[in-house]
């Protein structure tokens, strides 16, 4: 969603709020002058591809308008999309550094106001190296449902799992959805989010990009389904458990 401005007032001290409770200890407003930044310069090319990647995300029709955020992991924190900008006019200093424990520069943008589960995400998924938000069509429409993604087809296993699980609503910006990200992702690579949209990691930015987009195109399918008024057949959990065996040895993967 579009985000508006946050007041802010004092956070806790760098290296106070341990790695496993960060999503639900991080105050309402980081002090501005405590984070700790990568050195100047050395981040240019992962600021230009938080940018490539959240105009793609637009151009793509994932997020319309300046809805959804972007980020990157980035020394002990995350690069992140600002707050209330339209995606064409962001330049790499308009990305903001966002360290662990929630704090940014005073000097830099207003990180987006999802940044709390951005980072809750990363808590939640050592591996993972980006994060996509995305307020996506038919994945929404479910989300505004409340409806997990069943096994209708094997893709849903491109999520990691034997369905796409919906986590519970809880306002944007909040310690309490951040959370709820923490652990709707904890088994999954995406989840669709109660009234609200989709969110998705990967190893970098290509990867969770492109797994938001696989989420629109399931839930796309999901719903045309669902408006045919029939019975959803769904695969078995033992279907379900071969077809995630054999993703492991899928496309590239074969590879490694």
């Amino acid at each position: 969603m579009a985000d508006p401005a946050k007041s802010q007032s004092k956070s806790r001290g760098v290296g106070t709020v341990s790695r496993s409770t960060a999503a639900t200890k991080r105050s309402t407003a980081p002090s501005p002058s405590r984070s700790r930044k990568p050195a100047d310069g050395a981040d240019l090319a992962t600021r230009k591809a938080v940018i490539e990647t959240a105009l793609e995300m637009s151009r793509s029709r994932l997020s319309p308008g300046r809805s959804g955020n972007v980020s990157a992991r980035w020394g002990d924190g995350m690069l992140i999309t600002p707050s209330g900008m339209a995606y064409e006019h962001l330049k790499p200093a308009d990305i903001v550094f966002v360290a662990a424990d929630g704090t940014w520069s005073a000097k830099a943008r207003k990180p987006s106001s999802e940044w709390r589960f951005h980072l809750s995400a990363y808590d939640a998924r050592a591996e993972a190296g980006a994060v996509v938000h995305t307020h996506s069509l038919h994945a929404t429409v479910i989300a505004c449902a409340g409806l997990t993604i069943p096994a209708f087809h094997y893709m849903v296993a491109v999520a990691g799992g034997k369905d796409i699980p919906c986590i519970p609503y809880a306002t944007f910006g909040t310690e309490e959805l951040a959370a709820l990200v923490a652990d709707g992702l904890k088994k999954r690579n995406a989840c669709l989010m109660a009234n609200h949209g989709q969110i998705a990691v990967g190893p970098d930015l290509p990867a969770a990009l492109a797994l938001a987009q696989e989420v629109e195109t399931i839930a796309a399918q999901y719903a045309k389904l669902l408006a045919l008024g029939r019975d959803v057949v769904v695969l078995s959990s033992d279907e379900m458990s071969d077809v995630l065996e054999r993703f492991k040895g899928y496309g590239q993967n074969a590879q490694n």
